[in-house]
């Protein structure tokens, strides 16, 4: 498979033909070409094909057209000749050649080639004759062949352009015309860095052309793909990941970037293949093992994390993933304080999510089947992932913290459906609280005044967490009341002293809470006598100790957000509603110096009118 063709027969090809008697020259190429794939014989018996052929007759001033830097009237040329090369019978022959032969040294006009081929096969190709059909495929392995030879590579948008046109043939022509598609580019490139970059380049888009189901398809193209990738399947998908197996071990060390590559092509093509070829010791060894190279770990991680996600049986997801969890741990990934790199961290966090909501997953099925034992393993494995979860939770990077959210709201989901909790339980429930607290809070960084999209992703990040405390309030609400309490009396008693997002991270606790503890019709002071005495008592502190002048826009809002929330406590408690008035009033809101202050306390303070009413 991975025999490097061109560099085992051009000296064996050199030394015979300088021997070789002319008359016996013709027999020995006849003899010689029957052993090459079908693809590509053409390189030898036509000499038209050839590298060093003479140039094809293209409009040489429509071309000065393609530079970015052309006048109007050259673009407006290049446009026409574009237009006339896609429509023409053939005319489209003269592009196809001029990639064969590599004349063209300007990027601009080797893509305009590719571009002239990729409309022929995306929208004519039904319509060329069985040479033109065949001639798409001598010039595309004529190509990658020019590509073994070239000391540099093409610029990355040509060699992404032409692996869309390799994606474009393959589809159209794998099932019937060019079975051999992957043997021939595979016997072609061996190891070739210059080769397996296209290979793998055309192996993404061929999954973008494919599978990529983001990617809107017709019923007639669904199906089509359907049947190729069975066919793969049953032909050529265990060849393929031998191959991926050893341009990971070959390129680890001497060329990252293709190693990365590869890496990506097996997260894309592992939800659809058959997970024993790459969830086996060997390969997976291999993958933990660039888990340790910096270049490579980042996508590694990805690559496990796509890995981790393909669905099977619970029970080996299971073992599948204690096993990854154990060399993880033992290689020390599970020390995250240890860590600088917030980079890798954040992939890390989120192979951490996706293992432990595959576990999650794992449990949910085993406990619906009555599996007692394997519902109780799977469950310890996922208690196990805990600490680690909350080390991740509270990193100080948001990104490192949100990517690890999902399966921290799936561990409360399996705490709910728990017939009692134990008190380790309970323990990583008060966790998780005051790790969600922590990180509602502003850091100094943030921008009140012109928000950007750092603030809104810190807005998006802190919806993430109110999830958390929604579904920690459904698993111990008794647990939630008192933690929220207990931080906003300690910070209400020194709210002169504290900094501001102290204070406004306290007051938002009691407004989430409203949410969190849902009451019919907002009657939060009534009913449950634990929990309306604590509410009411929070209210009580927050009305009367002043806070309501302390200097900071983010603590006034939420000062009148939350007496807004809880307007009902004013129906219990009448005697407050003068000093509530005086401070929507004067400088603390409706005179604030802060137009956004402003302009939201004239809502809030139409609203809170009403109902006292």
């Amino acid at each position: 498979m991975f025999v490097a063709f061109k560099k085992k027969h051009c000296c064996f090809c050199r030394a015979i033909l300088a021997f070789l008697p002319s008359f016996l020259l013709y027999f020995f190429l006849k003899f010689f070409v029957s052993f090459l794939p079908s693809a590509f014989k053409c390189f030898f018996t036509n000499p038209r094909m050839a590298c060093q052929s003479v140039a094809a007759v293209m409009d040489e001033q429509a071309l000065l057209g393609l530079n970015p830097n052309a006048d109007a009237r050259y673009r407006h040329r290049a446009m026409a000749y574009f237009e006339q090369l896609k429509e023409s019978q053939d005319a489209w022959e003269v592009c196809a050649e001029a990639l064969a032969t590599g004349i063209y040294n300007d990027d601009h006009v080797k893509f305009f080639c590719f571009q002239v081929l990729e409309h022929q096969i995306k929208f004519r190709h039904a319509g060329l004759s069985a040479g033109q059909q065949q001639l798409i495929r001598e010039t595309l392995m004529k190509w990658l062949q020019c590509q073994l030879m070239n000391a540099q590579p093409e610029k990355p948008f040509i060699r992404n352009k032409a692996a869309q046109v390799f994606a474009l043939t393959f589809v159209m022509e794998y099932l019937t015309l060019w079975p051999k598609f992957f043997f021939d580019i595979l016997s072609l490139v061996g190891l070739n860095p210059h080769g397996v970059d296209v290979y793998l380049r055309t192996l993404m888009a061929i999954d973008a052309e494919v599978v990529d189901r983001d990617i809107l398809h017709s019923p007639d193209e669904m199906r089509r793909n359907s049947l190729i990738k069975d066919s793969m399947r049953e032909q050529c998908i265990p060849h393929l990941v031998e191959s991926w197996f050893q341009i990971l071990q070959a390129y680890q060390r001497s060329h990252p970037e293709l190693t990365c590559q590869c890496l990506e092509v097996v997260g894309l093509f592992v939800s659809w293949i058959d997970l024993n070829l790459i969830a086996n010791d060997r390969f997976v060894n291999l993958l933990l093992s660039q888990m340790s190279v910096e270049e490579l770990r980042e996508e590694a991680c990805d690559c496990l994390f796509e890995i981790v996600n393909k669905g099977m049986d619970p029970v080996d997801k299971t073992k599948l993933v204690e096993s990854l969890c154990q060399v993880l741990q033992s290689a020390g990934f599970f020390n995250v304080e240890q860590e600088e790199d917030v980079d890798f961290l954040a992939k890390f966090s989120r192979l951490v999510n996706g293992m432990g909501q595959s576990l999650v997953l794992s449990w949910t099925k085993l406990a619906k089947t009555g599996n007692v034992k394997d519902t109780a393993e799977t469950l310890q494995a996922l208690e196990s992932k805990v600490p680690l979860l909350l080390q991740l939770l509270v990193h100080e990077d948001d990104d490192i913290s949100a990517n690890i959210v999902g399966f921290c709201y799936e561990y409360l989901h399996v705490l709910k459906q728990l017939p009692q909790l134990t008190d380790q339980q309970k323990t990583n429930i008060e966790a998780i609280m005051l790790a969600v607290m922590k990180k509602l809070t502003y850091d100094d960084e943030y921008n009140f005044e012109n928000e950007g999209e750092d603030e809104a992703m810190f807005v998006e990040y802190r919806k993430q967490l109110k999830m958390l405390l929604d579904r920690l309030a459904q698993v111990c609400p008794e647990l939630l009341l008192e933690a929220v309490r207990r931080v906003f009396t300690n910070t209400m008693q020194n709210w002169q002293t504290a900094q501001f997002m102290e204070v406004e991270v306290a007051v938002r606790l009691l407004y989430m809470l409203g949410e969190a503890l849902p009451a019919s019709h907002g009657a939060h002071f009534s009913g449950d006598t634990a929990k309306t005495s604590a509410l009411q008592d929070m209210m009580r502190t927050l009305v009367s100790c002043g806070v309501s002048s302390y200097q900071h826009s983010s603590v006034s809002l939420e000062f009148f957000e939350t007496v807004v929330r809880y307007d009902k406590f004013f129906i219990v408690e009448p005697q407050h509603i003068p000093n509530v008035l005086m401070a929507f009033l004067d400088q603390r809101g409706l005179r604030h110096n802060s137009p956004k202050v402003r302009s939201r306390v004239a809502y809030l303070f139409s609203r809170f009118i009403k109902t006292l009413q």
